[in-house]
């Protein structure tokens, strides 16, 4: 399996801009910039989508977890914060804090905290992070 998106800057760092795609089609010629990035103007940036893409693997990965246990949630609302700093290195995304509030047909704290400790190391999208990665996970 393969998965494409694409992007285009012209222009310089600060004042230059560019525009990003994805090969499905589910959002095409999305403007982004410095400003997007590194100041709070509207619009999004490479971090949001980032965090976007955290929060929807860990749900589907934490999904499969309490599936391997007999369990199929009613929901599960997950939330990632990505933290993007600038260190010695440069800028860098530092961490990423997920939040998750799970709604269970029979609400089981054990097998909660083991599914979710299980999707937090297995989501391939916190494998493939170079970052710290933090959780909180709550029982509705």
């Amino acid at each position: 399996m393969n998965r494409k998106a694409s992007a285009q800057w012209k222009g310089s760092l600060k004042d230059g801009t560019g525009i990003f795609s994805v090969e499905s089609g589910a959002f095409a010629n999305v403007p982004y910039s410095f400003g997007r990035r590194f100041e709070n103007q509207p619009g999004t940036n490479p971090e949001e989508l980032i965090a976007a893409a955290h929060a929807s693997c860990f749900a589907m990965a934490l999904s499969s977890e309490l599936g391997k246990l007999g369990i199929t949630p009613v929901s599960l609302d997950a939330t990632a914060t990505v933290t993007f700093e600038k260190t010695d290195a440069g800028f860098t995304i530092t961490e990423s804090h997920l939040d998750v509030i799970g709604k269970l047909p029979a609400p089981d704290a054990a097998k909660w905290e083991q599914a979710t400790d299980n999707a937090k190391r297995g989501c391939p999208i916190s494998r493939v992070l170079n970052t710290k990665i933090t959780l909180t996970a709550k029982l509705a």
